[in-house]
């Protein structure tokens, strides 16, 4: 089957794509419906009539059971009920109506708790007709463990489940391992895991250096170690001068005492609390916990920087650039962005905002009831608060200004790779794919993914590979684009599986790390799954690679093409291809690490971590293991007479 029959990008029937800038879409294939107002209208009339004035979320879905918005009510059946007064509505959310087919409704206690609820499913779902908040990465906090005597520093990210004290958001990892990195001089806390810590009999390289004062071995005592432990919550919780000045009397009292080598320790860790301060590039000092929000919108697009503040210090700053915007307020879009932000990350006491939000009050008490503590949400007037704004403001600019540049070029980049590959329109969608293997052991396929406006890491895949011959690279990209493309062949327009997987999306280009047999492979298998006009093009070195970074291109028809050494396009597409070089490398070694920690006793059923642990401390090895009696499997500690017959069962299973 030809890919344009149904359900394919070039096809107008074939793929649902709302243009924003141009306020046009087009029609769904076999698997949607027509938009059709009259018949969205009356879906949602039917959904009326069941309605209370309850305060709850509502989501509007199309007639796929895809998720068109979620928005809340303070009265579901008021709000709701608007949907009907086409002539009152945008052309916006006309467009949303005539798409329509069908409402589900969750009623809640609280305007609030709808409010903290509607975030969730927004990020949950990804509406199209939602502000959306695109951020990839979550944010690294600084964790100081609790249940141990001697507490451990370290960078945390995802779920908080560890018990301790958390300390951020942080803007990048790398403001984290500076921060770690200072603290250690400050404080000594130790950073190794719990197993590290209770294998040591000697101090290791951090405490030579400096940076721990090594309570593995006994160098300092629990009561000692529970005050650093306490002076760092201090100094991470604001209160910095006090530490910085407790330290400085203490240096005084050992140079008084003639203790030389405990005033210059002392020293050095005075010089790492200046150098924390020091590093803050923007003054927050008397703000305590903060974050500080301000919005750019210039040639229909937005961006929003925030600053982090936590005890006066700055924790960094980002910026974000929300989708779905257009014919949307401005503060509406901050307000859906503060929600949504809060859905990952505590908010602090204080929010400051650079405009008078849609009510404020109702977001402050949702988000209250989620942090557990008083959130005001206010306008800086005067002072430090103020002076941090103009900062916020001046930096949302300019980082809308270079994302615009870097749209710009982008574009062109695009624009030069559909004319060079002789597509018919920019792709939106790459696909990139390399195998990796070692003389054909624990050999893989790769597959990343990226967009106009970069990689987009939730796509990438690997594929183990389990009927080509490893050592085989062109049976292998076979296997990978079977397995694929093999869903898409049989449902071209996406069938029943999920939303936006592998399984439902056709790429605009597939890009082949290698040479004529990748591409003839990956052509041929293509081909014989019906599938016709999939674009696709393989790179590989060229002569002189090295010297010049030549690469040569393969066109399915035999046709090969080069680029121009300094061309921003020859970059680009080598960018792609060593991206997924790099994952394939990565997924290759990580499974060949869990091959090298491998034990035959994982083959057994029943044997976890800790029963594998006892056996091997017993026996030695698992092939004593496998040669013991039964009696002597009966007497291996943390082994009941049970799971011992189910070990000599599983190795004489005649007997």
């Amino acid at each position: 089957m030809s890919r344009t029959e149904a359900g394919s990008p070039h096809d107008p029937r074939g793929k649902e794509r709302f243009n924003e800038e141009r306020a046009t879409y087009t029609v769904k294939g076999e698997g949607g419906a027509k938009p059709d107002i009259e018949a969205g209208v009356a879906a949602i009339r039917e959904t009326v009539r069941t309605l209370k004035p309850r305060p709850g979320v509502y989501r509007m879905l199309d007639a796929r059971g895809d998720v068109l918005y979620v928005g809340k009510a303070r009265s579901l059946k008021a709000r709701v009920a608007n949907y009907t007064q086409v002539k009152a509505l945008s052309n916006r959310l006309k467009r949303m109506v005539s798409q329509t087919r069908r409402m589900e409704i969750v009623v809640t206690n609280s305007e609030a708790e709808a409010l903290l609820l509607e975030a969730q499913l927004i990020k949950r779902f990804r509406p199209p007709y939602n502000v959306l908040l695109r951020d990839d990465k979550s944010f690294p906090f600084i964790l100081l463990r609790a249940e141990h005597d001697f507490p451990r520093i370290s960078k945390h990210r995802g779920a908080r489940r560890a018990k301790g004290n958390y300390y951020g958001p942080f803007a990048s990892a790398g403001a984290v391992n500076v921060t770690i990195n200072a603290l250690q001089k400050l404080f000594l806390l130790r950073s190794c895991t719990d197993s590290f810590f209770a294998r040591r009999d000697r101090p290791c390289l951090l405490y030579q250096i400096k940076r721990c004062s090594a309570p593995c071995v006994g160098r300092i005592d629990k009561a000692g170690y529970a005050e650093l432990v306490a002076e760092t919550k201090e100094f991470l919780s604001g209160k910095s001068g006090a530490v910085q000045k407790k330290i400085e009397v203490q240096m005084a009292e050992a140079a008084e005492a003639l203790d030389f080598e405990r005033a210059a320790m002392l020293r050095d860790r005075l010089r790492a609390a200046t150098a924390i301060q020091g590093s803050q590039a923007i003054n927050a000092s008397g703000v305590g916990d903060a974050d500080v929000f301000a919005l750019a919108a210039k040639g229909g697009q937005i961006g929003v920087q925030a600053f982090f503040i936590r005890g006066g210090q700055n924790w960094g700053h980002r910026a974000f650039f929300p989708s779905h915007t257009a014919e949307i307020a401005e503060d509406e879009v901050l307000a859906d962005v503060l929600l949504q932000f809060y859905e990952e990350v505590p908010p602090p006491r204080t929010i400051l905002v650079d405009r008078t939000l849609p009510e404020e009050e109702l977001i402050a008490e949702a988000l209250a009831e989620k942090a557990g503590h008083l959130v005001e949400i206010s306008i800086p007037q005067r002072g430090t608060r103020r002076k941090l704004m103009a900062q916020a403001q001046r930096n949302a600019v300019e980082a809308l200004e270079r994302r615009q540049a870097e749209t710009g070029t982008k574009a062109k980049i695009m624009r030069e790779l559909a004319e060079f590959l002789e597509l018919p329109e920019p792709p939106t969608r790459i696909e990139v794919y390399d195998n990796s293997h070692i003389q054909g052991d624990k050999a893989l396929g790769a597959m990343v993914v990226a967009a106009p406006d970069g990689f987009v890491k939730g796509q990438y895949r690997k594929f183990n590979i389990r009927t080509a011959q490893t050592n085989d690279d062109f049976g292998m990209m076979r296997e990978v684009m079977q397995r694929r493309f093999r869903n898409l062949a049989e449902n071209p327009d996406g069938g029943e599986a999920r939303k936006n997987s592998h399984e439902t999306t056709w790429p605009d280009l597939v890009l082949i790390d290698g040479g004529k047999g990748q591409m003839s492979a990956v052509r041929d298998t293509l081909e014989e799954m019906g599938i016709e006009d999939v674009p696709l093009i393989a790179i590989a070195k060229g002569p002189h690679h090295g010297r010049e970074g030549r690469e040569v291109f393969h066109f399915p028809d035999g046709r090969e093409k080069t680029l121009p050494v300094n061309s921003p396009l020859l970059f680009y597409l080598q960018t792609l291809r060593d991206e997924v070089h790099r994952y394939a490398i990565g997924a290759h070694r990580a499974k060949r690490s869990r091959a090298i920690t491998a034990s035959p006793l994982d083959e057994i059923p029943g044997i976890g971590p800790g029963r594998k642990r006892a056996l091997l401390l017993h026996f030695g090895t698992a092939g004593k293991v496998r040669a013991a009696a039964l009696d002597d499997l009966k007497r291996t500690p943390g082994i009941s007479e049970g799971v011992a017959q189910k070990i000599w069962d599983f190795y004489h299973p005649e007997g």
